[in-house]
């Protein structure tokens, strides 16, 4: 059977005291809401979102797949509500989950379905370390879900029940819309709730059953605090199917991943290296201490860092080196090429087996528009060097250290782009001296 899925974001997420809707704060260098929809692709067929007002960005985020605007937030019953309209013409199973809940997995999600095939509605549940304030699941004598007790509003006996609603459930799309029409608001906040439909399904004759999962995919994110606990969860998986996959972490705890990066085999990170959004690694590289990379690549067998950045647009090429404190961005480093030493080469195209010396700086920027440096294979770029763009420092070429190159330098060619040294016999001594008749 086909199934949908209602993916409700229309929150505010005041207490993340934030202007940024609560489904846009970025887990592992991507969205909340993007890492819901990732999990829910590969398993439903259609996604709704519900969104709240003025919320285009978080509406931007959620293409391909359609929003609809909750003018009024009325609760999660009423948000769910509002989807009903894009699915009416869909007979399959409809699930409701959360924006805040971005972590539970394709498989849980596929449990949660195979569940509801052979009951009239399932629900996610989870036993929390500290069950705190969550609702409870009720469950009579055969296992089925009899209600949901909030946690203000239940006994002794019901707040020892160890089993909490995590808020997401299933059902048949025509049950589901119908039951959610029933769902009265007659509590102390006002709201229609979602798991008021509990209660209908069961009067109504049909199975109501809780599949259980981890805590740590079904615990929502309401605070800053949360929200830092979700990444440390987010990040664990993350190194943990890295290392599965073939790579080292040295000390894992201390690596930073997103989302999309991806390390080849035979990868060695060290400690304390940031991976931003869009970074490729390819096999047997090397990522020493301290570095920091986004939106590049690094091909097989390269060295970077320590202490390296690496920017969006670099591609450092094959058995390349990048030393400590070099910065790189939008920058191609050549095969076999190294630049080891306190550099920054930005908006640069560098060849073959070149060396580019400690202190060397591509002058790419004019105050108005960024220009292009060229330097070719088998080209030494002396310490201390500055290359004033657009320039093309050609092949086999030499630049003395200490130079400022403002014009080309033809293949092979030395250039000297230094004031001449000039030596004063004595001068020092004689500086010393007057300097010593002044105090």
């Amino acid at each position: 059977m086909s199934a949908a899925a209602i993916l409700l974001a229309a929150g505010l997420g005041t207490r993340m005291k934030s202007r940024l809707p609560k489904a846009l704060h970025p887990l592992a260098g991507r969205p909340m809401l993007k890492h819901l929809i990732a999990s829910c692709e590969g398993i439903f067929d259609r996604l709704v979102v519900v969104v709240g007002p003025d919320m285009e960005d978080l509406e931007a985020a959620a293409l391909p797949h359609a929003t609809v605007v909750q003018a009024e937030r009325l609760g999660t019953g009423h948000a769910a509500l509002q989807a009903a309209p894009l699915l009416k013409d869909f007979d399959g199973d409809v699930a409701v989950l959360y924006a805040d809940n971005p972590l539970i997995e394709p498989a849980t999600m596929q449990r949660l379905l195979s569940a509801r095939a052979e009951a009239g509605l399932a629900l996610l549940a989870m036993r929390p370390a500290d069950p705190a304030q969550y609702g409870r699941v009720v469950q009579d004598a055969t296992g089925q879900v009899e209600r949901i007790v909030e946690f203000a509003e239940a006994n002794e006996q019901e707040r020892s029940i160890s089993l909490c609603n995590a808020g997401v459930l299933c059902a048949g799309a025509a049950d589901l819309f119908n039951w959610l029409l029933g769902v009265r608001n007659n509590n102390a906040a006002g709201e229609y709730y979602l798991p008021d439909v509990i209660l209908t399904a069961r009067r109504e004759g049909h199975r109501v059953v809780a599949v259980e999962a981890p805590e740590a995919e079904l615990r929502g994110i309401n605070s800053r605090m949360e929200l830092a606990e979700a990444e440390a969860e987010l990040q664990s998986r993350l190194r943990k199917q890295a290392m599965q996959r073939g790579v080292t972490l040295i000390q894992p705890e201390s690596v930073v991943l997103s989302f999309d990066t991806k390390l080849g085999q035979d990868v060695v990170v060290g400690p304390n290296v940031v991976f931003g959004p869009g970074v490729t690694i390819e096999d047997n590289v090397e990522i020493r201490a301290f570095t920091h990379l986004e939106g590049c690549t690094v091909k097989v067998g390269a060295v970077i860092g320590p202490f390296a950045r690496l920017r969006p647009g670099t591609q450092v090429g094959p058995d390349a080196h990048v030393g400590n404190f070099v910065e790189l961005k939008n920058a191609v480093l050549g095969e076999g090429s190294k630049a080891n030493h306190l550099a920054y080469l930005g908006d640069v195209t560098i060849g073959i087996r070149s060396n580019i010396g400690a202190g060397t700086i591509t002058c790419n920027y004019d105050g108005f528009s960024k220009h292009r440096t060229e330097i070719g294979s088998g080209a030494f770029v002396g310490s201390n060097s500055t290359l004033v763009a657009p320039l093309r420092v050609g092949d086999g070429s030499f630049v003395a250290a200490g130079s400022t190159i403002t014009r080309d330098v033809a293949p092979d060619a030395m250039a000297f782009g230094r004031a001449r040294m000039s030596e004063r016999a004595g001068a020092a001594a004689l500086f010393r001296t007057g300097r010593s008749k002044e105090k």
